[in-house]
């Protein structure tokens, strides 16, 4: 028979993991900023393998428009280059060497409007996942209640604080994303 209380920690971990994927969606929509997080999971095609850029070579931000890549392995510049160019970001690198240098243009307002735009349906996405996990949370909470190993007064009570925990795990995706979009609009 499953336990109420652990149906509810697993519900809150599932959520915390809806988090941490929306916040991980976040870091990889442009800003005007340059930063490293922007391309770290960038993927690139190394001897076959699909690898994260953050693999293959360290990367920095020197300068508020500016990324550079120091690449460890010289036979991985050109693979490095070409998933840059073949990205959605509109980056263009510059080699020098083992080096690659990532210039950030400032957004243009289409661009801005673009990301904002990329940004909601990440932003639904991830309620969507948060109230999923809640569905199938409060369905096994209704199962343990017909197994009898909890009470009506035990499952309404449950189901308050299962959607006490989706409230704020929404509420934590829209304030984030409230602050994607000014960091998106910011001139």
């Amino acid at each position: 028979m499953a336990d109420p209380e652990e149906i509810l920690l697993t519900a809150d971990e599932k959520m915390d993991g809806a988090l941490v994927a929306f916040r991980r969606d976040l870091n990889g929509i442009r800003t005007g900023r340059a930063h490293p997080s922007l391309i770290e999971m960038l993927p690139v095609d190394y001897y076959g393998a699909i690898t994260p850029l953050k693999q293959l070579g360290s990367i920095n931000a020197p300068e508020a428009r500016m990324l550079t890549i120091q690449v460890w392995d010289r036979s991985a510049v050109s693979a490095v280059q070409k998933a840059i160019q073949g990205s959605d970001l509109g980056l263009n690198p510059a080699i020098d060497g083992q080096t690659l240098r990532l210039p950030i243009p400032p957004l243009t307002e289409q661009r801005r409007k673009e990301f904002v735009k990329l940004l909601h349906h990440k932003t639904e996405d991830a309620r969507v996942a948060v109230r999923n996990v809640r569905r199938h949370a409060h369905d096994d909470l209704r199962k343990a209640e017909k197994e009898g190993s909890a009470s009506q007064d035990d499952l309404k009570r449950h189901a308050e604080e299962l959607q006490k925990l989706t409230d704020d795990h929404i509420a934590t995706i829209d304030a984030e994303s409230k602050k994607k979009e000014a960091e998106l609009l910011e001139a």
